[in-house]
């Protein structure tokens, strides 16, 4: 049995939202995000974008290490993933554009599991 910090890892939640269909890697260039894709390249505004989950992690040593992972779907049905640094060393442009979806209400309630 996993003890609750490996069950927690980026990489072990990484593979369980892949299992459940969450495949598209994201970034955020100009305000909107972007799909990270080598045979088609799509971007979307904060409107065709819903938080369906978000995961916190924290450095072992260094509370000051951390980071965010979201779960993503747009309104196409793309599912993926973003992940940024939290705090201080954030990525301004990515957590910005996920306020802005979270500003609209568009954040679902872990409905993936």
């Amino acid at each position: 049995m996993q003890d609750k910090e490996e069950e927690r890892s980026l990489i072990n939640v990484e593979k369980k939202l892949s299992a459940d269909g969450f495949t598209q890697d994201f970034q955020v260039k100009g305000g909107r995000l972007c799909t990270i894709s080598t045979e088609s390249s799509k971007t979307y505004g904060p409107e065709q974008v819903t938080i369906v989950d978000f995961y916190r992690f924290e450095g072992e040593s260094d509370p000051d290490d951390m980071s965010i992972l979201y779960a993503l779907e747009t309104s196409d049905g793309v599912r993926g993933t973003i992940s940024s640094a939290y705090g201080t060393y954030g990525d301004s442009d990515a957590l910005d554009f996920l306020k802005q979806v979270e500003d609209l209400g568009k954040n679902l309630h872990k409905s993936h599991k």
